[in-house]
């Protein structure tokens, strides 16, 4: 379990040997591939199917981007 302590420090992501903050930081992600480890990583803590759809959103968003990327090439 992480130990850090900070206004980011909710049981439900502190439940993990590593936050998601720290994860999606360390590499660097984009907003959107960070929110989807985040609501994945906290859903069965916090808001359950709730989380699961928001991080389906972000992954649709993602699609979007790269449909359209590829549409460009």
């Amino acid at each position: 379990m992480a130990t850090k302590k900070s206004s980011i420090d909710p049981k439900h992501y502190n439940r993990h040997a590593i936050q998601p903050i720290d994860f999606i930081m360390k590499n660097k992600l984009s907003y959107c591939v960070g929110n989807v480890i985040k609501y994945v990583v906290r859903h069965k803590y916090k808001n359950g199917l709730e989380d699961l759809l928001k991080a389906r959103q972000y992954i649709d968003f993602l699609i979007k981007e790269w449909e359209d990327n590829e549409k460009q090439k």
